[in-house]
């Protein structure tokens, strides 16, 4: 208690409860909406004493609610379709249930996979804001993952709310504000990197945890088992693992690149091991019914925790890559150009196959496209999804910038990216090499320079004059993009660049104050554009 909603992790089916605690709860959700006569959707938030039977009721909402969309991507239950439904005068025995298409839609749905919801925060991006989370919402946006254990989908979620995230492991040390121990006791957007570190680097048990924390031992306990394996594996080489081995840490949870950074070796060498094992995830249905009636579904995501797909491959038709968690910056512009894109190629009759995790958009609707995979958007599950189902190509370009980075590792895959070519993509977004073309080409710039280290960045900085922009590459909506006024702010801004834009340079531009900034929008086909709209901000440049 003390944490909204819609900062808290949650998840599904309960894996806490008694069996007595949960149809206590059931009962009385039963008399609640008969009692005050409720016709279609509503959301019932109880406090539930873990230590008894008390309980009490916080609130009712009459109405569909924030964790309505998450609860309906979560069991496969349309619950606004069936709410509208009702609110007409038909009842449930007569509305069909749209995932067997012959059962009614009178039913509770029961599950055979765990979901993960995690927040996605943007706090870092306000200075001065407190990073502490309570009653009061701060998360911009959510993920959900699916798996057969919770630290399959635990650790997919954590990869789907940035991807800087490898999985269930601590971060830098300074990214923790505070001692330890506070970070434990106090709820923030830190919390779980905390626990992270406190289990791998400090040694803290699963007793020790919980008195700080509260959080229920069997979560705990969960995650100390990554632990265990992540430890476990640091201690031997990539040619230590067997099959067995291989297969035991995909079930946990762990990705392709976890392991490399274990074992320091390759990402493609851990996939090519696991490969040659016959190490491989299997497609599965959201069935609602727990496999007791046959799915005609095709709503999907992979485990490692099965023997076969759950459904036949037709093979072909274009991969469209979604936009992931909404972020500041990143928010249902972009899901409206999945959604147009896969619209358009099914009306030019092309097979579309969709890949998201966002449960707050309409690209993760199951009827909008041909085959929807609720996963990761990383180069090792849009693999798994291209190859298996052998699709003509995949469409990076408008689900902005987290598809789009994959755009040069799924080139070298020999993956076919349908659009401008991954090559050209860096040229345009990799800082140094746009700079350089624009050199190259005659185009007049302000002064910049590739940041080598930092002694160099300083002296070129108090030649051309502060302020400065530092512009890491490959990023969406200014991450870490700032202007520096003097020698200190340039050192914090470029460690904070060089975190964010790990794999790609930072480059140093003397900004320029008081410019106008304009924008051009266009479309353009084989270099030759076709339509532009221009336009003028009426801030001038330094404004997003």
């Amino acid at each position: 208690m003390g944490v909204h909603t819609g900062d808290s992790v949650v998840i599904s089916p309960s894996q806490t409860l008694s069996n007595d605690e949960y149809h206590m709860l059931r009962d009385t959700a039963t008399k609640v909406v008969r009692h005050l006569g409720i016709v279609g959707e509503c959301n019932i938030q109880y406090s539930l004493n873990p230590k008894s039977m008390e309980y009490s009721i916080i609130e009712v909402n009459a109405r569909l609610s924030r964790s309505s969309a998450l609860a309906s991507k979560a069991t496969g239950y349309p619950l606004a379709f069936v709410a509208a439904k009702l609110s007409l005068g038909i009842t449930l025995p007569e509305i069909r249930n749209a995932i067997t298409q012959t059962t009614q839609a009178c039913f509770e749905p029961s599950l055979d996979y765990v979901v993960t919801k995690v927040p996605r925060w943007d706090l870092g991006k306000f200075q001065g804001v407190s990073t502490q989370i309570g009653s009061a919402m701060k998360s911009v946006g959510e993920v959900m993952a699916i798996g057969r254990t919770l630290e399959e989908c635990f650790q997919k979620a954590l990869r789907m709310v940035d991807p800087a995230n490898n999985g269930y492991e601590p971060r830098a040390a300074s990214y923790l504000k505070y001692d330890l121990d506070q970070e434990l006791i106090q709820p923030s957007d830190r919390r779980v990197y905390a626990i992270a570190h406190a289990m791998y680097n400090e040694g803290y048990s699963v007793d020790k945890i919980h008195e700080l924390t509260n959080i229920d031992k069997w979560f705990l306990s969960r995650l100390m088992n990554i632990v265990e394996a992540a430890k476990e594996t640091k201690k031997k080489e990539l040619s230590d693992l067997d099959k067995n081995a291989s297969l035991r840490l995909k079930q946990l949870g762990f990705s392709d690149k976890q392991i490399a950074k274990l074992t320091n070796s390759g990402e493609m060498e851990v996939r090519a091991l696991r490969e040659s094992f016959g190490v491989m995830p299997f497609a599965k249905q959201i069935d609602t019914l727990a496999a007791e009636y046959p799915a005609q579904t095709n709503y999907l995501y992979m485990t490692y925790h099965g023997q076969e797909h759950d459904i036949d491959i037709k093979g072909g038709g274009a991969v469209v890559l979604g936009s992931g968690a909404y972020r500041i910056g990143s928010s249902v512009e972009f899901d409206w150009c999945s959604v147009s894109c896969i619209r358009t190629l099914r009306r030019l009759g092309q097979r579309t196959v969709m890949i998201n995790y966002n449960p707050e958009t309409v690209s993760t609707d199951y009827d909008e496209c041909d085959q929807l995979y609720f996963e990761e958007l990383t180069k090792e599950r849009v693999l798994d999804v291209y190859n298996l189902e052998s699709a003509d190509g995949v469409v990076v370009s408008v689900g902005g910038q987290i598809p789009n980075n994959l755009a040069l590792d799924l080139n070298a895959s020999d993956v076919n990216v349908f659009g401008t070519h991954p090559d050209m993509i860096d040229s345009a977004e990799d800082r140094n090499k746009f700079s350089a073309l624009m050199d190259s080409i005659g185009v007049e710039q302000a002064p910049w320079s590739e940041m080598t280290d930092l002694n160099e960045a300083i002296e070129f900085s108090n030649r051309v004059g502060y302020p400065v922009l530092v512009r890491p590459s490959y990023v969406l909506s200014g991450a870490a993009m700032n202007v520096a006024q003097d020698d200190e702010e340039l050192t914090y801004f470029l460690a904070e660049a060089a975190n964010v834009s790990q794999d790609h340079p930072v480059v140093i531009s003397k900004f320029i104050e008081g410019a106008k900034e304009i924008e051009m929008d266009a479309v353009a086909d084989k270099g030759e554009v076709v339509v532009a709209a221009i336009h003028e901000h009426v801030e001038n440049a330094g404004v997003h």
